[in-house]
């Protein structure tokens, strides 16, 4: 045997180095990706440049896995993602310098808000009570080129009571068959617990809708029923019937991607624990100095 054979198969191998699991808070423009997570034949997506530039960061062989708390499809935005990677406990001792290099490499595409060591148990898509998304339609008679690629345009009035009437169906626990592209077996069933719009006064509408999860294209396919709603093209009272009618061919065309933002993920204040009734909240750990406000 010589210095340059390999060990004996039954040689002693050297245990494997402990890991850390730490949690980081991101936000995004995406219109340049094809989503959040990784894809085949080499496209770019936000867990790809984020991931490769951690392993950049930490010297780490290959990209760390990245679970995040929600999906976003290509093009979709994110004011506040989170993300859980498990990391050598040598690769941890700095977060907040991470956190300002990653800033450096990917900003202002890529905004790392913060990244802190996770509490036990924590799991940025299982822990997570409840996600919050926004989308912004803008009614003027021309479009706004400086909100490009944020809202979708579309000109004429919008009628935002019938819109909230038609919202109120959305609330409570339904199967979302015809508000969601179909994967396999999985279920469509979601819980949302709130659905409404609001105007900013410049011919701004946003819908906010909260669910406990949402299934792909879910968003985009409620604003694009409810705003054929909101222009007259269909009654209020129709949106719980397709809802039970459980054709997607019944819901109408998509919303663009353009104006949707992964806008909170809720998590129980201890998040290594379940939740106590009502104690949902944003995890708001505090913030390093010099790191980033909402």
């Amino acid at each position: 045997m010589t210095l340059f054979d390999d060990l004996p198969p039954d040689a002693p191998q050297p245990p494997p180095e402990p890991r850390v699991r730490v949690r980081i808070e991101v936000a995004y423009d995406g219109r340049a990706f094809r989503g959040f997570a990784p894809q085949s034949g080499g496209l770019r997506t936000v867990a790809g440049v984020l991931g490769s530039a951690m392993a950049r960061v930490l010297r780490l062989p290959g990209a760390p896995p990245l679970t995040c708390a929600g999906r976003t499809d290509a093009g979709v935005h994110a004011r506040s993602q989170w993300v859980h990677a498990d990391l050598p406990v040598g690769a941890t001792v700095d977060l907040p310098g991470l956190q300002r290099r990653l800033l450096k490499l990917l900003a202002p595409e890529v905004v790392v808000r913060r990244a802190d060591v996770a509490p036990p148990g924590w799991d940025a898509r299982r822990s997570a009570l409840s996600r919050t998304y926004r989308y912004s339609v803008l009614t003027t008679p021309v479009p706004d080129p400086m909100r490009a690629g944020f809202v979708w345009w579309r000109s004429g009035a919008l009628d935002r009571r019938a819109m909230d009437l038609a919202s109120d169906a959305l609330i409570g626990e339904h199967d979302f068959t015809s508000f969601c592209r179909k994967q396999g077996d999985a279920t469509l069933v979601r819980r949302v617990t709130a659905a409404r719009w609001s105007e900013d006064g410049d011919g701004t509408f946003v819908f906010e809708v909260t669910a406990n999860a949402f299934c792909q294209q879910m968003v985009r396919a409620l604003v694009g029923a409810l705003v054929e709603v909101g222009s007259g093209r269909r009654r209020a009272g129709e949106m719980l019937t397709v809802i039970r009618a459980r054709d997607r061919a019944l819901a109408g065309p998509l919303a663009p991607p353009d104006g949707l933002v992964l806008w909170a993920v809720c998590y129980p204040p201890d998040a290594g624990s379940p939740a106590a009734p009502g104690g949902e909240r944003p995890v708001e750990p505090p913030r390093s100095p010099g790191q980033p406000s909402t």
